[in-house]
């Protein structure tokens, strides 16, 4: 579904990604991990053509994104949920999830309001509030309803467990199993290396804008220098 072969992208005279290579197949989650700074917000930006890559290519369905329109890879089916959530705090709980249907999926937008609603019954019971007032966590459910709006052949999450409590991470980490259970392929990008395993069927571990470790996620979670780096084992 996603083929990415030797991404280059930076800013200025810096270069951020060093030839990343990565694929996302229908109906899988791949996990890209790595710590602070090593390029995964650069590599999602380039993904959602926010930048310009300088080298490599982007496949989605088939198709390359080379020039392609951030509208134009909304409307392909390639969504986002951003880091940080970037939500609308001043407009209410079903604006910000009506947007999301603005490029995308426009005419289905009231079935899948309810579809959201279903996923997240916290979020119809705050219908009427304004997104700012919403807890971390329900700030983060929004972000998600609002990416499902777009009804994403594949969805993109940046960081869903940031900033939340632990019992909070559970549940974010059983939200994307389920999504995925009904069939949505999810690349999950995230710091949180154990739990991303074990929900993950193939990972990649990026290091200074490249892919240092890839595999399947059992394997991956067993590599001595990923226990190493990340776990402190």
């Amino acid at each position: 579904m996603l083929e990415v072969t030797g991404l280059v992208a930076g800013y200025g005279s810096t270069e951020i990604l060093r030839g990343i290579d990565l694929r996302v197949e229908a109906g899988e989650i791949v996990a890209v991990l790595g710590s602070n700074g090593v390029g995964k917000t650069t590599l999602n930006m380039v993904l959602s053509g926010l930048i310009e890559p300088r080298g490599g290519d982007i496949r989605f369905d088939g198709r390359s994104l080379k020039g392609t329109s951030p509208a134009e890879i909304v409307a392909a089916g390639l969504i986002q949920v951003p880091e940080g959530r970037r939500i609308f705090p001043n407009m209410g709980v079903r604006e910000n999830l009506e947007l999301g249907s603005y490029g995308r999926a426009r005419k289905n937008r009231a079935k899948n309001l309810e579809k959201v609603f279903d996923t997240f019954p916290r979020l119809k019971e705050r219908i009427g509030q304004f997104a700012g007032t919403l807890s971390g966590g329900e700030q983060q459910m929004l972000a998600i309803g609002r990416g499902l709006m777009a009804e994403p052949k594949l969805l993109i999450l940046d960081e869903p467990s940031l900033g939340l409590s632990p019992l909070l991470v559970e549940e974010m980490f059983a939200l994307i199993e389920r999504l995925n259970g009904a069939g949505l392929a999810i690349m999950l990008v995230e710091q949180n290396v154990v739990q991303s395993l074990e929900l993950a069927s193939r990972a990649y571990v990026v290091e200074n804008g490249a892919v240092a470790l890839s595999g399947d996620a059992a394997t991956v979670a067993a590599d001595p220098e990923l226990r190493r780096t990340y776990l402190g084992l």
